[in-house]
């Protein structure tokens, strides 16, 4: 059972609705959405402290569509710190987009599974190597460090830690 009750933007306080405006104006905000107007996921939790919530969203939108990531990456690597969380939600969100990107159903289920998918392209199983390893032991040995340029490392270890911090909230207010 939900923990926190979706409120609609017409009871937020103002400080919460600019927040609610700005995440609802943006590419992800006509997913995150109820029919009441709520927010669903991580998103309606952001509203209860804004000045807090602001910088997380815009960190999250960074990670997603301003990072050098390649898409793929980006969605595998989420995808292994939703698996490794035990994330339904973001599996949920997560899991059609990986699909749309080519990513198979034997792949979706290694994910969910915790076990390496089989990934043709060596720049995805490095990052999912890398991925995995911060999961899972919270740091790089030196050769999982000299797998990914110092750029995609930084991003990808900032995709890691958002994805986390999300998953711990979605468990904490039962999303």
């Amino acid at each position: 059972m939900a923990r926190l009750r979706r409120t609609p933007p017409h009871d937020l306080d103002p400080e919460a609705r600019a927040l609610y405006d700005e995440i609802t104006s943006g590419p992800r905000g006509r997913f995150m959405v109820d029919a009441a107007g709520g927010l669903t996921g991580p998103f309606n939790a952001m509203l209860l402290s804004p000045p807090v919530g602001h910088p997380l969203q815009e960190l999250g939108a960074a990670v997603r569509y301003r990072s050098s990531l390649t898409d793929r990456a980006r969605e595998l690597a989420i995808l292994v710190v939703a698996g490794h969380h035990d994330s339904a939600f973001e599996r949920a969100a997560h899991e059609p987009i990986a699909r749309d990107l080519g990513f198979t159903d034997d792949q979706l289920q290694a994910l969910r599974d915790g076990t390496p998918p089989h990934l043709d392209d060596p720049a995805e199983a490095a990052v999912h190597a890398v991925t995995r390893a911060l999961v899972t032991e919270g740091d790089l040995g030196d050769d999982e460090y000299a797998l990914l340029g110092e750029r995609a490392l930084f991003e990808l270890t900032t995709l890691v830690g958002y994805y986390a911090t999300l998953a711990l909230q979605l468990r904490v207010f039962r999303v």
